[in-house]
């Protein structure tokens, strides 16, 4: 029987901070814990970390101060606040973190605006999304300065979430933030809208739900194993004047759906360039008015 080994825990994740432990960041640390990495080896830097995993062994304090006092400075900084938290907090957590590669979920906030605080670190970007939670997410990659160390020890951390991709060009985000970002809530609706019109022509509602979701998870497996593009597995079940062919044309007349998710992606898209326009807008004036009432979480 195949048993899967994963790669050793690279010497760059000997200390880890993670600042901000919400639903992503608790998401990306179990994967991590459970890929290898040592929970007394991490330190969580939040107030209320949200998502923090159940029976967490490693250590959680309130600001970059305790956590030097007691871990040591890091050698790897993980950033998974929110992005309108930067200008606020991140001075500090510089402060403390001496020259440690940089690893930023901070959604919209361009490499350049991170250097303006982590003057002397090396920082990769990265946008994962929520399937990481069972080991199926995609995340995207960039980085201008790190080195071969600090790639080494992202990509570990990426595959741990799933699968990774790196861009090539750091202007690629916004719309990678518009598709695959965004893109499990597009899906998410999907399911939901299907249940309901299985609902609608008649199905109990707990029956047409797994339809549904059977359906969705059955033919993504079979898009993601087979050779074969989406088109041509679209094509594979639609007999000419069948059934399918007639809801397809319902919903894909005229290229009503392709119209459709082509704007849904460009005005997420246009959203993080707008997130990201207004976080150097904060980091040059210094801070922001007030910081955010739900707290730091991603």
């Amino acid at each position: 029987m195949f048993h899967f080994e994963p790669d050793p825990v690279p010497p760059l994740l000997s200390r880890l901070w993670l600042v901000g432990c919400g639903a992503m960041g608790g998401a990306l640390l179990t994967r991590w814990i459970e890929f290898g990495l040592a929970p007394a080896a991490v330190t969580v830097i939040d107030p209320k970390p949200g998502g923090l995993p159940a029976g967490f062994a490693g250590a959680l304090v309130k600001d970059a101060g305790a956590a030097l006092a007691l871990s040591g400075p890091p050698t790897m900084l993980v950033l998974g606040i929110k992005p309108q938290m930067l200008a606020d907090i991140g001075p500090s957590i510089a402060a403390h973190s001496g020259q440690a590669p940089v690893l930023s979920m901070l959604a919209g906030v361009r490499i350049g605006t991170l250097q303006d605080v982590f003057a002397n670190a090396s920082i990769v970007r990265m946008m994962p999304n929520t399937p990481a939670r069972i080991g199926k997410g995609m995340t995207a990659l960039f980085t201008e300065n790190a080195g071969a160390d600090a790639r080494a020890a992202v990509e570990w951390m990426a595959d741990a979430a799933g699968r990774l991709i790196w861009l090539d060009a750091e202007e690629q985000f916004d719309a990678v933030t518009g598709l695959s970002g965004s893109g499990p809530a597009y899906l998410f609706r999907f399911i939901e809208a299907m249940a309901d019109a299985g609902e609608a022509v008649g199905l109990p509602s707990a029956m047409a739900r797994t339809l549904a979701l059977e359906t969705v998870v059955g033919a993504a497996a079979l898009a993601a194993q087979s050779d074969l593009p989406p088109s041509r597995l679209r094509e594979q079940v639609t007999s000419p004047n069948g059934t399918t062919a007639a809801g397809l044309q319902r919903l894909d007349g005229d290229g009503l759906l392709s119209s459709l998710m082509r704007s849904t992606v460009r005005a997420a898209t246009e959203r993080s360039r707008q997130l990201a326009a207004a976080a150097e807008g904060e980091q040059a004036r210094g801070g922001i008015a007030s910081p955010p009432p739900q707290g730091l979480l991603l």
